[in-house]
């Protein structure tokens, strides 16, 4: 598939990779070089998480298995979050637990009741290497926490039990894409 240019960005947008591809189920390399690939890498994120009308896209997504996510999610409040993180570690996840609808950007048209915190605390650096923390409530600590089990080489079907973790598999099998 071809990359192509989203309107009013130097993104290129990059083909989704899919639930079972090799790349989604392991964990991600820490990134080294922080330079230009790096930089148009992020862009080319953030103009594929557009075009998939996405909050959220992991770098192992688009198939490049390195620990990278960019962001553009709400949370509970409506508070617009934008951004991206390099080399991501979540620091704190806590609060109250609360099952939510989930979906993937690699499990497209699928949406499962998925446990989650409703606080997350994520460190790591920006594209320069400067270090960057994010705190996120409610639907955006969701999106971080979701993020970074990407990165972890899980996805949120892994968090799954029972009758919706089968009820999801299934759906994925027999799905078109």
């Amino acid at each position: 598939m071809r990359h192509r240019p989203i309107p009013g960005s130097s993104g290129l947008v990059r083909p989704m990779t899919l639930f079972g591809a090799e790349v989604l189920h392991a964990s991600c390399d820490t990134v080294t070089e922080f330079g230009p690939s790096l930089a148009r890498l992020v862009e080319d994120m953030y103009a594929t998480m557009y075009a998939a009308q996405g909050v959220g896209l992991a770098a192992n997504q688009v198939g490049v298995p390195l620990r990278v996510f960019v962001y553009d999610c709400p949370d509970d409040e409506d508070v617009r979050h934008v951004g991206h993180i390099v080399n991501p570690r979540l620091v704190e996840a806590d609060g109250i637990t609360v099952r939510g609808p989930e979906g993937c950007l690699s499990l497209p048209g699928l949406e499962a009741g998925t446990e989650r915190f409703d606080r997350a605390l994520v460190e790591g650096a920006s594209v320069t290497g400067e270090p960057v923390r994010i705190e996120g409530t409610g639907f955006f600590a969701r999106c971080l926490q979701h993020e970074c089990d990407h990165l972890d080489g899980q996805v949120y079907t892994d968090r799954l039990t029972g009758w919706r973790r089968a009820r999801a598999l299934r759906a994925a099998r027999r799905a078109g894409w």
